[in-house]
């Protein structure tokens, strides 16, 4: 299996982005999923739905939705230009928030349900021990929910990886700028370059098995642990 200069640019870029958007990820999903698993706000069914909804948006739609946002005379663009930033879209920034929009409830949803697990009990005797707040978050949910947070790392990472229509529409097929593996794949094809197209599927078909198949290993881990507990 081959891959041109060409094909490691787009390896090298592909795995950048999803790097990059999984931590960014990680640290404003942490919040938002908080928020959502101990809230009785009447706003926790509408935030929940906005969260979800690139799970049923098709990414053309959604990016279509983003250029328009972040373009120059996008609301989020202009404020970009005053500031005398560079537009967003056919740019790798645009691709890192566009990711992270599309990505989201991927993060967002193994983190709220790991909260969601953990009840009232831990936090509650932390706080007989008079533990703050924070430390209670830091000290005991944290620890508690480290299998979400395993899980969001992974799918967020995945998915990322595996994005086309999002990142063709805001990014555009920019070499060593935009054009990640999804894209490289197509542009393959579009060619007739079925070879070089096989491999990089090939090495995306590996990467999905490998991902899936840790995600498994780590939920069954983690019943087996809860199983264990309960016993004892």
């Amino acid at each position: 299996m081959l891959f041109s200069p060409e094909d490691i640019g787009a390896i090298w870029l592909t795995l950048k982005l999803a790097s990059l958007v999984t931590l960014l990820l990680i640290l404003i999903s942490t919040p938002i999923a908080w928020w959502l698993a101990r809230t009785q706000s009447w706003l926790k069914g509408p935030i929940n739905a906005i969260v979800a909804m690139p799970l049923v948006l098709p990414p053309t739609v959604l990016g279509f939705y983003l250029l328009l946002f972040l373009g120059p005379q996008g609301a989020l663009g202009q404020f970009l230009n005053q500031l005398g930033f560079s537009p967003l879209p056919f740019s790798f920034a645009g691709l890192v928030v566009a990711s992270m929009v599309y990505s989201l409830p991927f993060v967002v949803q193994p983190i709220q349900n790991a909260f969601s697990a953990i009840g009232e009990g831990p936090l509650e005797a932390a706080a007989t021990l008079r533990a703050s707040p924070w430390d209670r978050f830091i000290h005991v949910v944290i620890p508690l929910a480290k299998p979400g947070y395993i899980s969001a790392a992974v799918l967020g990472f995945a998915h990322t990886v595996g994005e086309f229509g999002v990142v063709l529409m805001i990014g555009g097929n920019i070499p060593d700028e935009t054009r990640v593996i999804s894209v490289q794949i197509y542009d393959h094809v579009e060619a007739l370059e079925y070879d070089q197209a096989h491999s990089l599927s090939l090495l995306m078909i590996s990467f999905a098995f490998l991902v899936l198949a840790f995600l498994y290993s780590v939920q069954r881990r983690q019943k087996n642990s809860a199983m264990s507990g309960g016993l004892l």
